[in-house]
């Protein structure tokens, strides 16, 4: 399934016209988005998000052959 998202700047006419253009094709959904704002702004719910480095860290000692 391929879902076409049609932002709200392009307006419904952009998403009609998008609909009549793939509406033989089975596997394209068109939606518009209906978003307003970001989730992540309201950092009241589940605290801060961190970022960590997953790589293994290296036995130590010189592996250099």
């Amino acid at each position: 399934m391929i879902y076409c998202v049609v932002p709200p700047e392009l307006g419904e006419e952009a998403f009609q016209r998008l609909v009549e253009h793939y509406r033989d094709n089975p596997n394209v959904k068109v939606i518009m988005d209906r978003r307003q704002g970001e989730r992540r702004r309201d950092r009241s719910h589940g605290g801060g998000r961190q970022t960590r480095d997953r790589r293994r860290r290296r036995l130590p000692g010189d592996f250099d052959v």
